[in-house]
């Protein structure tokens, strides 16, 4: 599987900002500081997403498109798009920040169909992505906010993985623990990831690829 092209599109505050085009959504979803920026960097290996130590940098649903060559189903190229969500459980602002932000998330998920032109005539398109990857800090695996979140997207009926980041910060007795309470907490195994050296990459690909490519 190789890379051809990764760019950004656009950031998004309302549903009609957000591509509708028939091509397939990973959104990106989790706590702040979680990092969702730079996972997608890692995986295009392009500083594409701004990252910052600061909680709370990501204040718009910010759209890439990516273009791969092979992978699971074949050779041949195919495309998608990743979607950055605004981390939730922080926002600088106070109250009225966090507000804004839950309703940047809520409106991604409940953007109205589009319509394009297809073979036989023209076609209605949701938006509602393929997969929703939830990040969660590998490090706290009993954060309230994380079963929140994974109760609201159980209720959205998508297909989602659990992705356990910064797994290279804990020792193997932690890694371990922290895994299961992750299962036991979210009713997911998670995926150990580290953005930094590269572990479950290309797993994460290879899941993409085999519920995005058409």
């Amino acid at each position: 599987m190789k890379l051809v092209e990764a760019r950004f599109v656009t950031s998004a505050t309302t549903a009609e900002g957000i591509p509708r085009d028939g091509i397939p959504h990973v959104a990106l979803v989790g706590r702040s500081n979680v990092g969702k920026s730079s996972l997608l960097n890692a995986m295009t290996r392009a500083a594409l997403a701004r990252t910052s130590a600061a909680a709370g940098k990501t204040r718009l649903a910010n759209l890439y498109r990516v273009t791969v060559e092979g992978g699971p189903g074949g050779p041949g190229r195919w495309d998608l798009y990743f979607a950055d969500l605004p981390g939730y459980g922080y926002a600088r602002g106070g109250a009225a920040s966090v507000e804004e932000l839950r309703k940047i998330a809520e409106a991604y998920f409940a953007a109205p169909a589009g319509r394009v032109s297809r073979p036989g005539g023209e076609a209605d398109l949701k938006v509602r992505p393929t997969l929703v990857l939830h990040l969660v800090d590998s490090r706290h695996p009993s954060l309230e906010s994380d079963r929140d979140a994974a109760d609201w997207l159980a209720g959205l009926d998508v297909e989602r993985a659990v992705l356990a980041t910064k797994i290279d910060k804990l020792s193997r007795g932690e890694r371990v623990k922290n895994l299961r309470e992750l299962e036991r907490q979210l009713g997911h195994a998670a995926l150990p990831i580290s953005a930094a050296s590269g572990e479950g990459l290309d797993d994460l690909w290879t899941l993409i690829a085999k519920l995005t490519r058409r």
